[in-house]
C-alpha cells in the first residue's frame, strides 16, 4: 500500500520537534563564541573550542541513523532517539551557562552537540519514512519553518530578556556569563523537551511488515563489527546524486561555520566599536548579533511558506542554487556595513539561503536512496556538513594568525572570516548546478508497499 497523503496538521505535528531542536542549536550558535570570550578565549582559540560540535556529529549521526533503521519498539523506530536526545540536550543546556572555565564550556558543548545529534538525525529519516515522494519537499520545508521559528526566539532571547523584560545582566551573580544568557539557556531546555514530546505523542510510525523477519535480521547482523561493516558498505555504495551533493554541502557548511563562529564578535567590533570583551559596547554588539541571527531565522520562517511553490516552478536544484547565491552575497556585503540596522539587509539573503539549506538538499537526496536505509544514509550525509567544520576548527587559527598582519587596519580579522563564508556559499551555488536530480519516485519494495498499519 502506498504511503497516504498527510494533512497540513499532520505535517506540522511530525516536524514540531524541530522547534525545540533549533532552540538548542540557536542558543549554541549565537552564544558559544561570546561565552568562550567571556571565559577568556582569544580569537585564534575560538575555532579549536568549537571543534567538539562537528567531531561529535561525524561520529554520532551515522551510528544513530544505522541504529534507528534497525529499531522497533513501543515508541516505534525513530521516536526513542528523539526522546533520549531531548532529555540529554535539556540537561546540557541547563549546565552550559554555569560553566566557570573554558575546559568546562568546551566539554559541555561536546555533550550538548552529541545529544542534539541523537534527536536531530532521526528526524530527517522520520519525514522520509512517513511521506510519499510528492509530499517530501513540503515535509522538509515544514522542518525549515519550525527551525526558523525556533531560531528567531533562541537567537534574540538575551536581547528580549534585557530590553522587553528588563532582566539584569548580572542577576546577582559573580559569573562571567551574563544572567540573560544563562536564563535563555534554561528556557531553551524547557522548549527543547516540550516540543520533542509533542511530536512523539502526536505522530505514529509505520511498523516493519514482518516483525519476525525484522528481528531475525537484527540477530543475524548484530555486534560492533557487523554494524561498522554495514555503515562502511553504505559509504562505498553511495548513490551518484549523494556524491554530487557532497561538495555542495561541504562549501555550504564551511560558509555557515564562518558566519556562526565569528559574526557576533565581528559585529561587536566593526559596528559597536568594541576592542575587547570588557569594552562597553561588546555585550550590546553580541546581543545585536543575536538579533541579526533572529532576523535571518524570521526570514527562514516566512520564506519556508513560499519555498515549495518556488521549487515546483524552478525545480529543486535551481531553487537551491539561487538561494545559496542570496546567502553568499549577503555575507560578503557585511564588510561595507557600519550601521547596526542596515545589517538586517544581508540577513534577508542569509535567511533565504538557510530555508533552502534545511530542506532542498534532503528533498533531492531522498529520491535517490533505498527506503530501508534512510537513517544510515542521512547520517552519512551529515559527514559532508561536519567535515568542513572540523577543517575550519582545526586550521582557522592559522588563517586568523595569517590574516591579522596582512589586513588593512579598517578590516577586523573576524569580519574577514565572515566574508570567506560568503565566498564559500557562492561556490556552493555553482556546484549545485551540476547535481543530477531524481524527479521520479524510486520503485517501492514490496515490503513497503504492503504496509497498511500504523501504530502508536
Amino acid at each position: 500500500m502506498e504511503k497516504p497523503q498527510r494533512t497540513p496538521l499532520q505535517l506540522l505535528n511530525m516536524s514540531f520537534g524541530f522547534l525545540g531542536i533549533q532552540f538548542g542549536w540557536g542558543l549554541q550558535m549565537a552564544n558559544m563564541s561570546p561565552i568562550y570570550e567571556y571565559l577568556g578565549a582569544r580569537a585564534d582559540q575560538l575555532a579549536y573550542l568549537w571543534l567538539a560540535a562537528p567531531i561529535t556529529g561525524l561520529l554520532v549521526q551515522p551510528i544513530i541513523g544505522h541504529a534507528s533503521d534497525r529499531t522497533w519498539g513501543a515508541l516505534g523506530r525513530r521516536r526513542p532517539y528523539f526522546l533520549t536526545g531531548a532529555i540529554l540536550s535539556s540537561a546540557a543546556l541547563i549546565l552550559m551557562p554555569r560553566s566557570s572555565a573554558l575546559w568546562m564550556a568546551a566539554g559541555l558543548l561536546w555533550i550538548l552537540d552529541a545529544s542534539i545529534n541523537i534527536s536531530m538525525e532521526p528526524f530527517r529519516a522520520f519525514v522520509a519514512d512517513l511521506l510519499p515522494e510528492s509530499q517530501r519537499t513540503r515535509g522538509f520545508v515544514m522542518q525549515s519553518f519550525f527551525i526558523g521559528l525556533g531560531a528567531v526566539f533562541a537567537s534574540a532571547m538575551p536581547y528580549i530578556l534585557t530590553h522587553w523584560f528588563a532582566v539584569s545582566d548580572t542577576g546577582g551573580s559573580a559569573s562571567a556569563i551574563p544572567y540573560t544568557v544563562r536564563l535563555s539557556f534554561y528556557l531553551g531546555a524547557a522548549v527543547f523537551l516540550g516540543a520533542v514530546l509533542y511530536t512523539i505523542l502526536t505522530t505514529k510510525e509505520y511498523p516493519p511488515d514482518d516483525l519476525e523477519a525484522f528481528e531475525q535480521h537484527k540477530k543475524d547482523r548484530h555486534g560492533v563489527g557487523s554494524n561498522v561493516s554495514d555503515i562502511l558498505t553504505a559509504i562505498r555504495t553511495m548513490p551518484r546524486t549523494m556524491r554530487q551533493l557532497a561538495p555542495v554541502q561541504f562549501c555550504t557548511w564551511l560558509g555557515l561555520f564562518c558566519m556562526w563562529l565569528f559574526f557576533g564578535v565581528a559585529v561587536a567590533r566593526s559596528v559597536f566599536g568594541a576592542t575587547s570583551p570588557q569594552s562597553p559596547g561588546y555585550t550590546e554588539g553580541v546581543k545585536w548579533g543575536g538579533i541579526c541571527f533572529a532576523v535571518y531565522s524570521a526570514v527562514t520562517f516566512l520564506f519556508a511558506i513560499v519555498l515549495p511553490r518556488i521549487a515546483d516552478a524552478l525545480g529543486r536544484k535551481a531553487t537551491h542554487s539561487l538561494c545559496l547565491a542570496c546567502g553568499g552575497i549577503g555575507l560578503l556585503s557585511v564588510a561595507v556595513i557600519h550601521n547596526q540596522w542596515i545589517l538586517f539587509g544581508p540577513m534577508i539573503g542569509v535567511g533565504i539561503a538557510w530555508a533552502s539549506i534545511l530542506s532542498m538538499p534532503y528533498a533531492v537526496l531522498v529520491g535517490a536512496l533505498p527506503p530501508d536505509r534512510f537513517g544510515v544514509y542521512m547520517g552519512i550525509f551529515n559527514a559532508f556538513i561536519v567535515i568542513p567544520e572540523i577543517i575550519a576548527g582545526a586550521f582557522f587559527n592559522r588563517v586568523v594568525n595569517f590574516l591579522i598582519p596582512r589586513l588593512p587596519s579598517t578590516l577586523d580579522v573576524r569580519l574577514a572570516v565572515v566574508m570567506i563564508g560568503g565566498g564559500a556559499l557562492l561556490l556552493a551555488a555553482l556546484l549545485m548546478l551540476r547535481v543530477e536530480e531524481h524527479t521520479q519516485p524510486k520503485p517501492v519494495p514490496q515490503s513497503v508497499k504492503s504496509r497498511d498499519a500504523v501504530v502508536a
